[in-house]
């Protein structure tokens, strides 16, 4: 059975712990990303946690289920950086190219919370209130709902596939992430076009490009193709349907 979880006004402390702070729902989740930032997620634990808090580890259930809820919590607070205090302007495909930044940039601030949070799916209030706002720059662009739903399928799952990617570079230890940018310049660039024609015409470019996100490019191929669609079926809007079966124009 899952742990009750105290009700905020019943479970705030009436006295400061052994740091000198009033323990919140708020400065659990601050110190679990800081925690994560130093130690990994191997490094984040109950009774670490307490530790870092000046509390007993136990303390912490009294704010959350488990520690799954917790990651829980973390996932939708840096949706919450991602989204807070962004508003749309109108113009549907720079919003939405504005969001999908937001989101990408929130989670590689923290990349081994983003290596632990981004797969998950959170029901809380940033992520509703996110995505709200994507399905509702779609519809208001002039998207059918299934149109609608399909790109927000592809827009956030692609947005958070790049972030575990990205984090998970960021995430390696500096050594390891300095030999394998090293590996363009010293092995790709250097292969014969004998053997190799095609990496070796485009070796300058692999090297200028191949360390750097491909997301940013992703994110306006994807949002390039979704406004084809919408021209496409703007353009349609008023066109005579043809009976089944009868030739298109210019066809004979």
């Amino acid at each position: 059975m899952a742990k009750r979880v105290v009700p905020e006004t019943a479970r705030r402390r009436r006295r400061p712990t052994k740091q000198g702070q009033v323990l919140t729902h708020g400065l659990i989740v601050e110190t679990a990303l800081r925690m994560l930032h130093e130690h990994g997620a191997a490094g984040l634990s109950a009774r670490r946690l307490g530790l870092a808090l000046g509390a007993d580890a136990s303390t912490i259930y009294r704010y959350f289920r488990g520690m799954d809820d917790l990651v829980l919590a973390i996932a939708d607070e840096l949706f919450g950086h991602a989204v807070n205090r962004f508003e749309p302007t109108g113009d549907w495909r720079g919003d939405l190219r504005e969001l999908g930044l937001r989101i990408h940039h929130a989670y590689l601030a923290h990349p081994q919370a983003a290596l632990l949070t981004a797969s998950r799916v959170t029901g809380r209030p940033n992520e509703v209130a996110g995505d709200e706002m994507i399905l509702g720059i779609l519809r208001g662009a002039g998207f059918g709902d299934e149109d609608a739903v399909r790109i927000y399928h592809a827009f956030i799952d692609q947005s958070l596939a790049f972030s575990i990617l990205d984090a998970a570079t960021l995430a390696l230890p500096p050594a390891a992430r300095e030999a394998d940018e090293e590996v363009w310049r010293d092995t790709y660039a250097r292969l014969p076009a004998t053997t190799h024609p095609h990496i070796a015409a485009t070796a300058p470019l692999l090297v200028a490009r191949m360390n750097d996100s491909a997301y940013p490019t992703a994110l306006d191929m994807l949002l390039s193709s979704a406004e084809d669609q919408l021209t496409r079926s703007s353009g349609a809007v008023g066109q005579p349907a043809r009976p089944p079966g009868a030739a298109r124009p210019g066809s004979g």
